[in-house]
């Protein structure tokens, strides 16, 4: 049976995107300086997956990230409280109004944008 490995993004700037990753619940297990085909690349991993996300940074690549050509998604088992952590760092939550949209006893989502443009939905999940 065949396994899904790791989801490859293109960054601007690596050390910015692993610190905003990081803030998520990610951590940095490796990092490659000079991949064959002159990339830096970092292995960014969460305790308990095997699926990694690969953060991948070249000089003379322009980033550009259409909006809504894809996203990532992280469970969390306190969604609110996750959210509230993030936003005391500074990182905008989306939809406006997601702490009344959880209050509801619904399904909670709510979304984060990198620094390059890339969504990130945050749900909650027991795991």
């Amino acid at each position: 049976m065949p396994t899904f490995l790791h989801t490859r993004i293109r960054v601007s700037d690596l050390e910015r995107s692993i610190t905003y990753y990081e803030r998520l619940g990610f951590k940095c297990t490796r990092r490659t300086d000079r991949s064959p085909a002159g990339n830096q690349l970092a292995f960014l991993e969460m305790e308990g997956n095997e699926h990694f996300l690969e953060l991948c940074y070249s000089p003379d690549y322009e980033v550009k990230v259409p909006e809504d050509l894809m996203h990532t998604a992280i469970g969390y088992p306190d969604l609110i409280a996750k959210c509230d952590e993030l936003e005391k760092q500074g990182i905008e939550i989306w939809p406006d109004g997601w702490r009344e949209k959880f209050s509801g006893g619904e399904n909670k989502m709510a979304f984060v944008t990198d620094p390059d443009g890339y969504e990130v939905e945050l749900l909650e999940r027991d795991r």
